[in-house]
């Protein structure tokens, strides 16, 4: 039997309405991990890359890190992958909760998603029995009702992924939702578009397996050790959550006010801050499966439809884009909107995004009034924030098309418009703004699914955060376009490895270095790993992608940002007057990572790597 995980991966065939068992091989799991590792491997092998995001035949991945459910910390988080109907590319939409663990426990590795039921269906999985339920009396309704209706009908401890309206409606925003009021998101990419075209309402799962380990007791007292000072340097994470972040984001010039447009906001970040969460809304602290840290809070709804009820409270991309991206300083329309998000399902950054895009549009005078109708667009306004959620969220009004995406919305309102989107490959980028830390500019041109922070997150080292073993002891010139390539790079290699193993990437950011993880990888499986190892596997898996999105015509020409962060520096602020230099950044990375000029992985690099 393998060590941490099944070796067992559960294919559905939903126009078929049949299942099959397939054996995981080894040689793939040393070669790719687990989580989007190997669905990477699945989707390069066997998807035809002419098939639309939505054709009944496009897979949906949902699969577990290598690390999944077992007892490392962080153990929580999987993936959701496939081709996203919003950018048309590769994605990989990842999530923590329990659903991942679970879906492990009860034996399975992955499942993977194919065909379209004729009428609403949702899977019941649980300890090696699969069942394809209709879900004719689960369609229509929101996330928390659906995740209390299914535990209803299997089991009262299942875990629940479902989605909301927004996929059931073909809204390209939408997200997946793991969990009931305490959601947990696999938002970004529109991968709840791609299950609601299949009629897959939701998945439920229940388990009672445990992983074995090749060193057991030597990993139980490495949990320990490291436990501790996980604990001891995520204090901020534990007390205030991500949103913790939001008064130094502003002060460091990083946080994204009114679409990207200005330099300061110090009042306005912290009235929409973790710390002014704690003050008044918050109830209490939620945490993943296996998590040291419990990042997570939730709070009480002071505003909106559902005023009185407890919802998983807005995390710090949320508190960017729904509070400084439109200069929103009211904090319970934020926590509102975020809430509708989340039973709706839809990816907050994005909702974000777009809705800034149409304030701005409607600053200009892009819009108009019978568009509009009753909607005040001005910057700042909560309450109409909330309306634009609920109408992205149900596919009416002029959230009809704000549902489409910023890139698509942005091309209805004519060129005039094309400034205002700010977004890579088709995906809005992230509430951390490259030119307060110019690395990010390489890492968002180059990143595989888009405008995404994840895949490289090496702002931290300018916010002091030092990651032992990967060469960055301390904090380097933020605004130099002389380092910034080389640490995107090195960054994006060791955060590859992230949703391969399963594991949160605040662990780095505890200062948990590849050395450490090694140390959890080697104990669980019985391996015999070195940090380099772990990295050449984060840059192998890296490229791996970068190959998919190749054949769908990504290139040098690609790798750029929106016009807005390289030429309109930020007019005040810390990180006043930078911009990037997108020329060197790009020359050094490419050089580093032995890409061709047209952008395409170079063939050396890829006989070094394994991927010839």
């Amino acid at each position: 039997m393998p060590y941490a995980y099944n070796g067992k991966l559960l294919r559905v065939d939903l126009m078929a309405g049949h299942w099959e068992v397939e054996t995981i091989d080894e040689d793939a799991v040393r070669e790719y991990l687990l989580g989007s590792g190997l669905a990477a491997k699945i989707f390069f092998e066997e998807v035809d890359s002419t098939l639309d995001a939505l054709d009944p035949a496009s897979p949906l991945i949902f699969m577990p890190g290598l690390l999944t459910g077992t007892i490392v910390p962080t153990p929580s988080r999987s993936v959701v992958c496939g081709r996203s109907p919003l950018t048309g590319i590769w994605n990989e939409a990842n999530f923590g909760g329990y659903w991942g663990a679970e879906l492990k426990f009860a034996g399975y590795d992955g499942v993977i998603v194919t065909g379209k039921a004729e009428k609403p269906v949702y899977l019941w999985i649980h300890d090696d029995e699969v069942e394809i339920r209709p879900a004719d009396e689960l369609w229509g309704l929101e996330t928390y009702e659906t995740f209390e209706r299914v535990r209803q009908v299997t089991d009262p401890k299942a875990r629940v992924s479902c989605i909301g309206p927004a996929g059931e409606k073909g809204v390209r925003l939408a997200g997946i939702a793991f969990g009931g009021p305490e959601t947990r998101m696999a938002g970004r990419g529109g991968m709840g578009m791609v299950m609601g075209s299949k009629n897959l309402k939701a998945i439920a799962v229940r388990g009672h397996k445990r992983p074995q380990y090749h060193d057991q007791e030597g990993l139980r007292a490495f949990v320990r050790q490291t436990n501790a000072w996980i604990k001891e340097n995520s204090m901020g994470l534990s007390n205030f959550g991500t949103g913790g972040g939001v008064p130094a984001t502003e002060k460091y010039g990083d946080l994204p006010l009114k679409n990207w447009q200005e330099g300061s906001w110090e009042e306005g970040a912290a009235a929409t801050s973790g710390q002014k969460i704690a003050e008044t809304i918050f109830i209490k602290h939620y945490r993943c499966y296996g998590c040291p840290i419990g990042c997570g809070k939730d709070v009480r709804l002071e505003k909106g439809p559902h005023a009185g009820d407890t919802s998983h409270g807005p995390e710090y991309e949320t508190l960017g884009a729904f509070g400084g991206l439109l200069l929103n300083e009211d904090l319970d329309t934020i926590a509102a909107a975020n809430d509708l998000c989340n039973r709706y399902g839809l990816d907050t950054i994005s909702v974000g995004a777009v809705v800034a895009v149409a304030m701005e549009a409607y600053e200009k005078g892009l819009l108009t009034a019978t568009e509009v109708g009753s909607l005040d667009l001005r910057w700042g306004n909560g309450e109409t924030l909330v309306q634009l959620v609920e109408q992205i969220g149900h596919k009416e009004g002029l959230g009809a098309r704000l549902g489409e995406g910023s890139v698509r919305f942005a091309a209805e309102l004519g060129p005039e418009a094309a400034e205002f989107v700010i977004a890579v490959k088709g995906l809005d980028i992230a509430m951390h703004d490259p030119r307060g830390f110019v690395s990010m500019a390489a890492n968002y041109a180059t990143a595989n699914r888009g405008g995404c922070h994840l895949e490289a997150l090496s702002y931290w080292n300018g916010y002091g955060v030092s990651i032992p073993g990967l060469g960055y002891p301390e904090a380097l010139d933020r605004f130099s376009s002389e380092v910034g390539g080389k640490m995107a790079y090195d960054f994006q290699n060791y955060m590859s490895v992230y949703n391969a193993l399963g594991l949160c990437k605040f662990l780095a950011k505890a200062s948990v270095g590849p050395e450490t993880v090694v140390g959890y990888v080697n104990r669980s499986m019985g391996w015999q790993w070195t940090a380099d190892d772990l990295l050449r596997m984060g840059e192998k898996l890296f490229n791996f992608k970068r190959m998919i999105n190749v054949r769908y015509g990504i290139g040098r020409k690609d790798d750029t940002l929106p016009s807005r962060l390289v030429t309109m520096a930020r007019p005040s602020g810390s990180a006043a007057g930078v911009l990037p230099d997108m020329d060197r950044l790009l020359s050094d990375y490419y050089e580093l990572r032995g890409w061709n000029p047209d952008g395409s992985p170079g063939e050396e690099r890829l006989a070094e790597l394994g991927l010839a």
